[in-house]
């Protein structure tokens, strides 16, 4: 007898299994009927793992008033996300143990779905007391960093023997420095992107591989926005991963013509042609949304007061779905890039994957249905897209953690999100 029983699941194209549930874990995957106290007939619809999304801001603390732990993760369980990684960009930062401490706590008060943390970093000498709290990685933003800092980083940790990555922003402010120089007077849309080219995103890409080489130490590169970056990676892959967000796979600098600082984003949209497409995937090891949600009315400010960052959680699997449908993707790219491989990188090992002793995480999507993306419809703060009227084919119809719904026919319920500690 298992408390929940989720019966005709499809897992693959054509094979239906009924899953047992017992104590938040998958029990017992079979062909045969079982007994539960719950029963849940989900009809043949698809069943995923649980997604994971490993770049997330949700703003708290310090700047709820964009976005909180609530909102957030209310939003992750309307995309199909049972699982996100927050970055440490919060007030105060979450650069040492006390603060990740008190994240954890914010979290678990708040969150309807799991929840794993990035730690900043600011000062080695906090480095081995974060570690002990488990951290996804410690992030490093590129473009505020100097390199003598980073590399404190790298040989610390190689001291203490620990293979948690470090994950970076990459984008070269020297780079950046000059090309603002020769945009002085400007105020269009298009100005932000020609002030941070692919050039400072490739050099600074390069930077970290050497790094990470030097170090034999394992290194995550965010939101790749540049073919010519992916290309700098290719020799290092024993020691790099690597994401993109969904904006830089779908949206080019011509959609700042109709969306304006709406669609502002670091690393900027680029130029059609300069860009990454669905073709790339197989050279991608996840799709992180870095879903960094503003007020509409910060986002409507001039191009360079107006802050970069464009809500996610609520459009990514839609967009995927909707490449599945087209022939441009396969549900195994969706499973690898939003499940598997986040679990793996980022040592969730209890997630993103349906197997017997896992957690019972699942994304149960209608690879059939159809609508238009709406931001009024989104559980986050931020009711804003660059993706407003796209018209999708598939979406999540339920989100399940630990065996509990939290989603339903795009309804978000109530749960009971826990910190997930990474073990790498």
């Amino acid at each position: 007898m298992f408390d929940l029983l989720l019966e005709n699941c499809r897992i693959e194209r054509d094979l239906i299994v009924n899953i047992g549930v017992d104590d938040g874990r998958i029990a017992r995957i079979s062909h045969e009927k079982l007994r539960a106290s719950e029963r849940i007939d989900l009809k043949g619809y698809f069943v995923l793992p649980g997604l994971i999304d490993a770049h997330v801001h949700f703003r708290d603390p310090g700047l709820e008033y964009k976005e909180d732990f609530r909102t957030g993760s209310m939003a992750a369980a309307h995309g199909g996300f049972s699982t996100v990684i927050d970055m440490p960009n919060t007030i105060p930062p979450t650069d040492n143990a006390r603060e990740f401490r008190r994240k954890i706590r914010i979290g678990e008060g708040k969150s309807i779905v799991d929840f794993g943390l990035h730690a900043g970093y600011s000062d080695p000498s906090e480095i081995e007391e974060v570690l002990e709290l488990k951290p996804a990685s410690f992030k490093v933003f590129m473009d505020l960093a100097e390199i003598p800092m980073v590399d404190a980083l790298f040989r610390r940790l190689r001291e203490l023997s620990s293979g948690v990555p470090v994950t970076v922003h990459c984008e070269n402010r020297e780079v950046i420095g000059r090309s603002m120089e020769k945009l002085e007077g400007r105020d269009d849309p298009f100005a932000y992107s020609l002030a941070r080219p692919p050039l400072a995103e490739e050099v600074s890409v390069a930077e970290v591989l050497a790094l990470a080489l030097h170090h034999g130490h394992p290194v995550h590169v965010c939101h790749l926005s540049t073919r010519k970056a992916l290309e700098v990676i290719e020799p290092f892959r024993d020691y790099v991963t690597c994401e993109v967000t969904p904006h830089h796979l779908l949206l080019d600098s011509g959609s700042l013509e109709g969306f304006g600082t709406l669609a502002k984003t670091n690393p900027p949209l680029r130029a059609r042609g300069e860009g990454l497409s669905p073709e790339d995937l197989g050279r991608i090891n996840i799709i992180g949304t870095d879903h960094a949600p503003h007020t509409l009315e910060e986002k409507e400010r001039g191009v360079w007061d107006a802050p970069p960052g464009i809500p996610n959680l609520e459009v990514v699997l839609r967009l995927l779905l909707t490449l599945v449908s087209m022939g441009r993707v396969s549900l195994e790219t969706v499973r690898r890039m939003l499940a598997e491989e986040p679990a793996r990188i980022f040592g969730l090992r209890s997630k993103g994957h349906i197997r017997e002793g896992m957690d019972a995480d699942f994304a149960v999507v209608d690879l059939k249905a159809a609508g238009t993306i709406r931001a009024d419809e989104f559980y986050s703060k931020a009711h804003y897209t660059p993706f407003e009227g796209f018209k999708y084919t598939g979406e999540a119809v339920m989100t399940i953690v630990r065996g509990q719904v939290v989603m339903e026919d795009g309804e978000v319920l109530e749960g009971d999100g826990r910190y997930v500690a990474s073990e790498h």
